[in-house]
């Protein structure tokens, strides 16, 4: 699921020092808009999602959202590991968006057995999402 959406052709269209501004100004809109928040009330970009009242369930709307909007994957194992909006730009404009934000990407950890036990409790953490939204 990579394709380049009406939001990420919006993005790649600004001046690149205008380009995470304009990312952050959605991210926060979905953020508040899930909590019903109006535009006037500030989001704290370093608090976590779960002291901000989101549940588990609301934080996985908001990341089935962005991956709507961007066209790209929004690794749910970082949302729940790392639940703060500030961290999340930073994957986005890092990872997710890289060719966007002219980053490279992380280089992948090398393969051990705990990195891949990471991964399996990652995928382990997405099925249990994609089963309790399809309930």
């Amino acid at each position: 699921m990579t394709e380049d959406t009406p939001t990420v052709r919006r993005l790649r269209d600004l001046p690149a020092p205008e380009r995470r501004g304009a990312l952050e100004d959605l991210v926060v809109g979905e953020f508040k808009a899930t909590l019903l928040m109006s535009d006037t009330e500030e989001l704290p970009l370093d608090e976590s999602y779960f002291e901000l009242g989101f549940t588990s369930l609301l934080i996985d709307e908001v990341k089935q959202r962005l991956e709507n909007l961007l066209g790209r994957p929004v690794n749910t194992t970082l949302l729940f590991n790392s639940p703060t909006v500030e961290r999340l730009m930073t994957h986005l404009t890092g990872e997710v968006l890289a060719d966007v934000f002219g980053t490279d990407p992380v280089a992948a950890p090398a393969r051990t057995p705990a990195n891949d036990a990471a991964n399996d409790d990652g995928a382990l953490v997405d099925d249990l999402l994609s089963d309790l939204y399809r309930s």
